[in-house]
């Protein structure tokens, strides 16, 4: 199938976005075989740290500081693609996938969507940082391909599937990244 086509296929399988969209990122941060989610009380989800885009912030940036925020760990990007070979202007690591999600209307808030741009991280630190609260674990590749529920504060929930297939991914995407460079 020509490049085109398979473009033009894959475009059709994209609802298109109506209403109010809201800028988003995710960071997926991982080490050692692991990734870190944490209970999201308000959603009743194991999520990853992530956040709003900032006015005259970029989506790295936004990524970045929204893994210190919630975490206090400091992380590096790992590129899921090369950059293109010119100068300038400067290039932006794309995301590893953008995902559409569609939120509901909760506490006075409108219903909307979260365009949100998914990154796979690294701490700065080489050793594994301590899960900054109760609320936070370090999920092993092994737990998110089994699919077993996890428990906390008396809820037991099991890891969404989105968020199974992108732990992986950035758990195999950061040891990749790791083989390469010892």
């Amino acid at each position: 199938m020509p490049f085109s086509a398979e473009i033009s296929s894959m475009c059709d399988t994209v609802r298109p976005v109506d209403g109010i969209r809201h800028f988003t990122v995710t960071t997926f941060v991982s080490m050692d075989g692991a990734t870190l989610l944490h209970w999201h009380r308000k959603v009743g989800l194991w999520l990853p740290p992530g956040g709003h885009i900032e006015p005259n912030e970029d989506p790295l940036q936004a990524a970045r500081r929204e893994a210190l925020e919630e975490t206090g760990i400091t992380v590096e990007i790992m590129p899921t693609s090369d950059a293109f070979e010119y100068a300038d202007p400067p290039q932006l690591s794309p995301p590893a996938t953008i995902m559409v999600e569609p939120i509901r209307s909760f506490g006075g808030e409108d219903a909307h969507h979260h365009i949100d741009m998914i990154y796979f991280t690294r701490p700065t630190n080489s050793e594994r940082p301590t899960p900054p609260g109760e609320t936070w674990r370090w999920v092993s590749r092994r737990q998110l391909e089994d699919d077993a529920p996890m428990t906390l504060e008396g809820v037991t929930a099991r890891i969404s599937e989105d968020v199974r297939i992108l732990g992986i991914a950035a758990i195999d995407h950061v040891a990749k990244f790791e083989e390469t460079k010892a």
